[in-house]
């Protein structure tokens, strides 16, 4: 398996390339350079499995033996999924009215995103800890990623991690969750600004490829592909859950709805689409609509401004996976996707061609809820179910809610529920519910914290590039590791 830009301008890459990157040299993304097309023999095979065996199922298509025999990934991965507190790891809930939540939130930090870092943090450690080298992550996160990221890396001799998080934008909870880890390898930063802001510093850093080879920088969000393997799982398993037989022809569909910002999540399902699993997929996003607008109408433009919403992990105006999208759905078209994302680079507007936009409405539906939606969601799930959602699951149940005729037409239909209601106190608060916080969440408040403020005037970038560098003089003083072969061969961007 090789792993190719959506741009065409770099050289193949394998799994340990792709992982040890974020977007390609040329500025894409790395893909697979084929998906692999399964058939129903395999999946009533696969349909016998559990989520953890769906998962390295998954990856054996995607990770040479070569490079991990199957042996190790299957205890790699065993290893990630060993400190997640459902014993299924991810639970399905059956809800009233037809209500499907899968709770892929079950990891330490209560987010889905437990589920992917978790998996790349064991391949991170088995190859660093073969090269014997040492990388440096840089993360920005609007909520979920850099808390997950943390916990996927924290302690790790070999690795040390820097995390950007918009201050008063993530809820006190996401960002305990990092400022109280105080392990010497995580270095958090508080930013005086949103989540788009946060990504330039970091954007401008990866571009600077003598900057990432010198100190073997790389990203763990969900530019990395190896995020976005993990959770074609998620798809299958909702699928097989879901689906009422699998003995009839065709396959019956079942659709999944999908709380969407950066789109890596909804990305994965296109790609489970692609290996041929009957699924129709809803991307659900909050009123930073960007996604559904590039659906609805082929409108790919930025709005004015950020929007701050209940569901804050969402509040994001570029979602970069959509580029993955475009280039699986124009049939691997890396000069069309080059072309158009070089001109949403510049102008931060894209109307997608006719026969794009066509392909990309047929593969998906869409909805926007605003906060009201939010509430009333999370409100009636919990009236009808006593079961809090998140308000990020309530952008997903929302839809459901509103499309209960075709529901009860006969089509199964699973919505993601991506974190854990205890995470959002002020959002159940604000529906009127009763939050329910676990002990280790309500311990957070009584811990020491430690973080650096990134304040609106200074220069973040210079800010962090001097902070990565002192730290790589100081582990060259101790006789910390040079630079690794592997990881010159790809730079990355985050």
């Amino acid at each position: 398996m090789e792993y190719i830009s959506t741009r065409g301008g770099t050289g193949a890459v394998d799994f340990e390339g792709a992982l040890f990157s974020g977007f390609a040299p040329d500025g894409g993304l790395f893909m697979p350079s084929c998906i692999p097309s399964l058939d129903r023999a395999v999946l009533q095979r696969w349909s016998r499995l559990s989520y953890p065996e769906l998962v390295k199922e998954i990856c054996f298509l995607f990770v040479e033996p070569e490079l991990v025999p199957r042996s190790t990934l299957t205890d790699l991965i065993d290893r990630a999924f060993s400190k997640f507190r459902h014993k299924d790891v991810v639970h399905l809930s059956r809800l009233k009215d037809g209500l499907n939540v899968l709770e892929l939130w079950h990891g330490v930090t209560y987010a889905f995103k437990d589920l992917s870092l978790s998996c790349t943090g064991q391949f991170l450690q088995y190859f660093l800890e073969k090269r014997q080298k040492h990388v440096t992550v840089l993360v920005g996160t609007s909520g979920d990623t850099g808390s997950s990221a943390i916990e996927s890396v924290r302690g790790q001799k070999n690795v040390d991690i820097f995390v950007l998080l918009p201050k008063g934008l993530c809820t006190q909870i996401q960002e305990l969750q990092m400022t109280t880890v105080i392990e010497d390898n995580v270095h958090v930063f508080v930013v005086h600004g949103n989540s788009d802001e946060i990504d330039e510093p970091i954007k401008e850093l990866f571009a600077d490829v003598d900057f990432v080879r010198r100190n073997n920088l790389i990203s763990l969000n969900s530019v990395n592909w190896s995020r976005i393997m993990v959770q074609i799982a998620h798809y299958f398993y909702a699928y097989f859950q879901c689906a009422p037989t699998l003995d009839s022809t065709p396959l019956p569909v079942v659709e999944i709805v999908v709380p969407t910002g950066g789109g890596g999540n909804i990305t994965a399902g296109c790609i489970a689409l692609k290996m041929g699993l009957p699924i129709q997929l809803v991307a659900a996003v909050n009123s930073n609509d960007i996604i559904h607008r590039t659906v609805k109408d082929g409108d790919f433009s930025l709005s004015d401004h950020v929007k701050a919403t209940l569901a804050s992990a969402m509040d994001i105006q570029e979602p970069y996976n959509v580029e993955r999208i475009l280039w699986l759905l124009s049939g691997s078209d890396s000069h069309l996707t080059k072309t158009l994302m070089e001109q949403f680079t510049v102008s931060k507007r894209l109307k997608l061609p006719e026969d794009l936009h066509r392909k990309v409405s047929e593969t998906l539906r869409s909805c926007s809820a605003s906060d009201e939606d939010i509430m009333q969601a999370m409100q009636r799930c919990w009236e009808e179910n006593h079961y809090l959602l998140c308000p990020h699951s309530a952008v997903a149940a929302h839809y459901h809610y509103s499309h209960l005729d075709s529901c009860a037409s006969g089509t199964p239909r699973c919505c993601l529920a991506p974190a854990s209601a205890a995470k959002f106190r002020d959002a159940v608060l604000r529906a009127g519910l009763v939050p329910e916080i676990p002990p280790e969440i309500a311990a957070l408040t009584a811990m020491e914290t430690r973080s650096t403020a990134l304040q609106r005037g200074e220069d973040w970038a210079q800010v962090l590039r001097d902070s990565i560098t002192a730290l790589e003089q100081q582990r060259g003083k101790q006789g910390g590791g040079l630079a690794s072969p592997r990881l010159q061969d790809v730079s990355g961007q985050a």
